[in-house]
């Protein structure tokens, strides 16, 4: 047996140092994270589907494997979680939902479930979303209300919100989110963890969501660097997703610990169009850029030049409600979130026209920000 305590707050790469020295094995932390699940998830409830059978096998496999000295991939023997808009073979994806028949047959793995089990990781269960991911807070008819770790009268914030909290209670050291609107970065500022909403196309998704390009997959963890970790197995190329981005075999974590001393760094207190900024947020602020321009980073204060997008996003979310909204029956429109149903009605009220006038200006605010960020920041050249 280990002589290391608390295995369930340790970081993936903790562990993984751990299993190579010997000094924990998967199973141990596997049956220690399902223990810390039983005891705080009936608060929490980060998890609607906790599967400590099979995890405890894929445990015990991935520590054979390690006595063998042969794990088989990058998270080889690490718990994690799926958010429950993801699909995972074997277990029921809910999507938060009273309408999705949890009976009929889950056969198939989407691609950042694919990754994660041929990385060797140890799948724990789902984590909990509100119905289709439709808010920033985590609740919804199906699974009742999930709390903040840190103080359960708050939310974990949302869509992503139990699997942040997951993260944070110490419930896995990996789970994997999703976010159009902000559902894996409010979770994660939420609970004080790290989230991260990849570029478009970087993380492969199936089926592709009905929300479009402004669903995203990404990492939640509790380092940066178990982030990078999860980055090089999520990216890795799914021919189901014809909107990937090829593969460019980047190690993401390298530089990690580089430090920013000499990097060119833009930020705007305000993009422009924010004129009510809460004062502890401009304060956190204030206080993130002195911090970085004493580390020896140039931060410069910018205008992007941008009105407020906020109807271009909302508008594009509604017209996503609308359609899952549309493919269900009478009986089960009657069972949805009251939340859910108020998006899809807002997504009606939109013309043809009127969407394509959405996606065009959602065009030109992405090619006028990226030509913002054209002297993005960057080291000077060794010879500077």
């Amino acid at each position: 047996m280990s002589q290391v305590s608390q295995l369930s707050e340790c970081t993936a790469t903790e562990l993984l140092a751990l299993y190579r020295a010997k000094a924990a094995s998967p199973l141990e932390a596997t049956r220690e994270v399902l223990a810390r699940i039983d005891r705080l998830n009936p608060q929490l409830k980060a998890f609607c589907l906790v599967d400590a059978e099979s995890a405890l096998r894929s445990a015990t496999e991935s520590q054979a494997r390690w006595q063998r000295g042969a794990p088989i991939g990058a998270l080889d023997g690490v718990p994690a979680s799926i958010k429950d808009l993801i699909l995972t073979r074997g277990w029921p994806t809910l999507r938060g939902s009273r309408t999705v028949d949890p009976t009929q047959p889950w056969e198939v793995d989407a691609p950042v479930t694919a990754r994660l089990r041929e990385a060797g990781a140890v799948l724990l269960g789902k984590t909990a979303t509100p119905e289709f991911g439709c808010k920033g807070e985590t609740n919804s008819p199906l699974t009742g209300i999930t709390r903040n770790p840190w103080d359960l009268s708050r939310s974990p914030g949302g869509s992503s919100g139990g699997t942040a909290a997951a993260v944070a209670a110490g419930l896995g050291p990996l789970s994997v989110g999703t976010d159009g609107a902000g559902s894996v970065r409010i979770p994660a500022a939420f609970c004080g963890n790290f989230g991260l909403k990849p570029s478009f196309g970087r993380v492969p998704a199936y089926p592709l969501s009905p929300f479009g390009s402004v669903a995203h997959l990404g990492p939640h963890t509790m380092s940066v660097s178990d982030a990078a970790l999860m980055m090089n197995v999520l990216s890795q190329p799914d021919a189901r997703d014809w909107t990937s981005l090829p593969s460019d075999g980047r190690d993401y974590r390298v530089g990690l610990n580089d430090g920013v001393r000499g990097l060119r760094i833009a930020y705007s207190p305000t993009l422009g169009y924010a004129k009510n900024v809460h004062p502890e947020v401009a304060a956190a602020v204030a206080q993130a850029v002195a911090e970085l321009e004493s580390l020896g980073a140039a931060v410069e204060a910018v205008d992007p030049g941008i009105e407020d997008p906020l109807d271009i996003c909302t508008g594009l979310w509604f017209l996503g409600a609308l359609t899952v909204w549309s493919g269900m029956t009478p009986a089960q429109q009657a069972l949805c979130d009251p939340d859910f149903i108020a998006e899809a009605e807002l997504g009606k009220q939109f013309s043809a026209v009127q969407i394509q006038q959405l996606n065009l200006r959602r065009g030109a605010l992405g090619a006028h920000l990226r030509q913002t960020s054209a002297s993005s920041p960057q080291r000077p050249s060794p010879a500077a």
